[in-house]
């Protein structure tokens, strides 16, 4: 083997992993990995949403806890990553002080978990309110949550990182660059969806270049993109059929030298085969990380 091909074939590759709701509902965990792992995929994503069967996992017990860690102990298939989209339900700008108090107990019990069983980051959504008007009062009340997550983050070495949204708040990474100004913190950082990027009419790799410094792992997911007769299509878009560049994405990447993972996003977790599905996605975007000159990416 030439030394050139001997430094391809010793570069590391951009993990891939594969969100929770892709994959059959109800599964155990052991189940749950296995499954990705006989996908191809090297960890999975979990999601504590706003449902209560979901927040319910912030007050697992230690069994179930270890029970988990069992799981990635046996399978080799990691969880990391958390996307904590409980705080839609629940979010910090909240007029209302319970539902802001809620936050804090969420955000602190996410924290607790992630420690317990290995998880590294936590996304949060970048919505001050969701089910409420924003104004002045909620945005600034989202930035006092956010710095209070940060600090009770940063003690436990817990990375969070906000997700570029369906909502015009934090619609880029340029509009994320300013909650970082504020913050300040190397345990607050972002995490793009290039779906989202995309759908908001964006200049997807001039945003990348932005935030290479303080991307932490990039959501994969298709889109339609907004228009003024046109809200936007932000999920439930099958790849290949939305807007999405992925190639000049990819390329990009690979010029900014990211090393990251990637996250595959479907919602296809009560589909009729949800597995067939997954595969599908996950062979049509490595051949386009291949095309994009990310020749590691998610292979095994």
């Amino acid at each position: 083997m030439s030394a050139s091909r001997q430094e391809e074939a010793a570069a590391p590759r951009n993990p891939l992993g594969i969100y929770e709701k892709a994959l059959p509902k109800g599964l155990s965990w052991m189940t749950r990995l296995s499954l990705a792992k006989g996908l191809g995929f090297d960890f999975v994503e979990m999601s504590v949403d706003e449902t209560d069967e979901r927040l319910a996992r912030l007050d697992w017990s230690a069994a179930e806890r270890a029970s988990l860690r069992a799981a990635i102990e046996e399978t080799g298939v990691t969880v990391p990553t958390m996307c904590l989209s409980g705080h839609r339900r629940f979010p910090f700008g909240s007029r209302d002080a319970a539902i802001r108090s809620r936050a804090r107990e969420i955000m602190r019990k996410a924290i607790d978990l992630s420690v317990s069983v290995g998880l590294r980051t936590i996304q949060l959504a970048g919505y001050d309110v969701y089910y409420e008007p924003s104004d002045e009062g909620t945005r600034q009340r989202f930035i006092e949550g956010l710095r209070w997550a940060v600090d009770e983050a940063a003690g436990s070495q817990v990375v969070l990182a906000v997700e570029i949204m369906d909502t015009p708040l934090i619609n880029s990474i340029t509009a994320w660059l300013e909650y970082a100004k504020l913050i300040q913190s190397p345990f607050f950082c972002v995490y793009p969806d290039i779906g989202n990027l995309t759908a908001w009419n964006n200049d997807v790799p001039a945003e990348l270049r932005k935030g290479a410094s303080k991307i932490v792992a990039i959501h994969l997911k298709e889109t339609l993109r907004v228009t003024k007769d046109f809200p936007g299509q932000f999920r439930d878009v099958p790849f290949g059929a939305g807007g999405v560049d992925f190639v000049a994405c990819f390329k990009t990447l690979a010029e900014l030298r990211y090393r990251g993972p990637f996250v595959i996003e479907m919602w296809t977790e009560k589909a009729a085969d949800p597995l067939v599905e997954v595969a599908q996605a996950r062979r049509w975007l490595l051949e386009r990380m291949r095309q994009g000159g990310l020749t590691q990416g998610g292979e095994r």
